[in-house]
């Protein structure tokens, strides 16, 4: 599944409708569960007066449906979903005195409206009007937060479908599982059967009284709070290649590029390699982009931010919200390392960085007096965690960002998909596209010659990640046992 941008997807022609929640004025009620650090200083930082609340912030998913669209059956998908995921129902008030507040409408009070686009049936006009409405409607600010779009294709008896959000109310993970949800949703309402009832669909403000709890007995001495403090010694948030940005209008879009690095047989064949090192595919891809850093731009230090996935527990494996943190990745590789020994500092690297998994990077900063947001990330996320991932594809599933303006943020998301390993970045208009090109050419090579340099190294070490115990994992029901596998690889997705 590739992550990229709106206008990157092909829409086919076809009679497009936009679908808006609705709530009665009076449905909104004082709730006393916080937002979480991450949300409440995310709210804090946006001007309730931008006429553009969506520009650079949005994300969502496309896909098209397998059935024809029956606007009564999509109506009511909908509406069970919002139903079913209270962080969808769930809205801010503002007060200059204090930070947002959280209010909550009941699963009842939800409804759909549809609206006909009349005259828009062309796929590259229906793109640019849904680039342009998102970013005009979506907002941590104001409800709905979440919108949906339809483009009915009658000469194929299908539909392609687009949920986008402002990031409050979603994360990676919500814009894949998605996908499956709402298919499934769509036939329980076809052929009328009731929604399907799970203890995995759990409030993310729920996960907002924990992870505030967490946050507030964090204190300069707390082990997350020194690796921060031991990544940030300089004083700055680390950079990608600052030496070759060049000087560009603030007004343009940042580039961004999409690729497969390696096909199936070639990603196998590494995969193959790491099991015999006992290396994870994450510490791989680490210690493949550390190497492409020093060898592309002569940097034996290679700094970044991580995003992790923090679904603590079953209960929120189905649940839509921003389950994120962020955590410090410092990898250091001495003068002409091999990859098998930038294998060794990455995996030394992640490990580190466990310190920080389950601090809130927000808090963490506060309390390091830090105001600077990461200006470069790398994620990772083996798509394989997600139930009936291989139809993912056959849907043509994207996960989608909005187009960034920063003069100096690169990000990288690297995804072991079904048919291979894929890598998405955005950059500054400023960073030459060919010093990227470069960069990721390298960062493939490296990671191609995993394959050798295991078989002609030393035998495997032994060395490995604790497993559950057997009793542990049978004393699960089935259900639950592949629900735990799910959480345990993403959320040990840094290796």
């Amino acid at each position: 599944m590739e992550y990229t941008h709106l206008s990157e997807f092909e829409i086919r022609h076809g009679a497009l409708s936009m679908w808006t929640p609705e709530l009665a004025a009076d449905a909104w009620q004082p709730d006393d569960r916080p937002l979480t650090s991450v949300h409440a200083g995310y709210c804090a930082s946006v001007d309730p007066a931008d006429p553009l609340p969506g520009r650079g912030r949005w994300i969502g998913t496309v896909f098209e449906m397998d059935a024809p669209l029956d606007g009564a059956t999509w109506r009511e998908t909908l509406r069970r979903w919002h139903a079913r995921h209270e962080g969808l129902r769930t809205t801010v008030t503002t007060d200059p005195a204090g930070e947002p507040r959280r209010l909550v409408a009941a699963p009842a009070a939800v409804d759909v409206a549809e609206q006909p686009i009349a005259g828009l049936t062309e796929g590259t006009r229906i793109n640019e009007f849904l680039s342009g409405t998102l970013e005009e409607r979506l907002s941590p600010l104001v409800w709905p937060h979440c919108l949906a779009a339809t483009v009915e294709h009658a000469d194929t008896g299908d539909f392609t479908v687009l949920v986008a959000a402002d990031h409050s109310v979603l994360d990676a993970y919500s814009q894949a599982i998605l996908i499956l949800e709402l298919r499934t949703l769509y036939r329980e309402v076809m052929v009328g059967e009731k929604a399907r009832e799970s203890v995995t669909f759990g409030s993310a403000a729920d996960f907002a009284v924990l992870e505030r709890a967490s946050a507030a007995e964090l204190d300069s001495d707390s082990p997350a709070v020194a690796t921060w403090r031991a990544f940030l010694a300089d004083g700055a948030m680390p950079r990608f290649a600052p030496h070759a940005q060049r000087p560009a209008r603030a007004d343009l879009p940042q580039p961004s590029v999409s690729r497969r690095l390696l096909d199936l047989a070639e990603l196998e064949g590494v995969e193959a390699a790491l099991d015999q090192v006992r290396h994870r595919m994450s510490v791989a891809v680490f210690a493949a982009l550390a190497v492409a850093n020093q060898q592309r731009f002569g940097a034996d230090r290679m700094r970044t931010a991580m995003p992790i996935a923090t679904r603590p527990d079953l209960r929120w494996m189905e649940s839509m919200g921003w389950f994120v943190n962020v955590v410090p990745v410092d990898i250091a590789l001495p003068p002409g390392v091999g990859i098998a020994g930038a294998m060794d500092q990455a995996r030394a690297a992640l490990r580190r960085s466990r310190a920080a998994n389950d601090a809130s990077w927000s808090r963490v900063l506060y309390l390091l007096a830090v105001t600077e947001t990461p200006r470069f990330g790398i994620s990772f996320l083996d798509i394989r965690v997600l139930p009936g991932y291989e139809l993912v594809a056959d849907l043509r599933g994207r996960t989608l960002r909005a187009e960034s303006y920063s003069p100096d943020e690169v990000f990288l998301w690297v995804v072991r998909a079904a048919d291979g390993l894929y890598v998405s970045t955005r950059y500054p208009a400023g960073f030459p596209a060919e010093v990227m090109d470069e960069f990721l050419t390298a960062f493939g090579q490296a990671l191609s010659s995993i394959t050798a340099a295991v078989h002609a190294g030393p035998a495997a070490d032994g060395r490995g990640e604790p497993r559950p115990s057997v009793a542990a994992e049978t004393a699960m029901p089935a259900d639950a046992r592949t629900l735990r596998t799910n959480t345990l690889r993403v959320a040990a997705q840094a290796g």
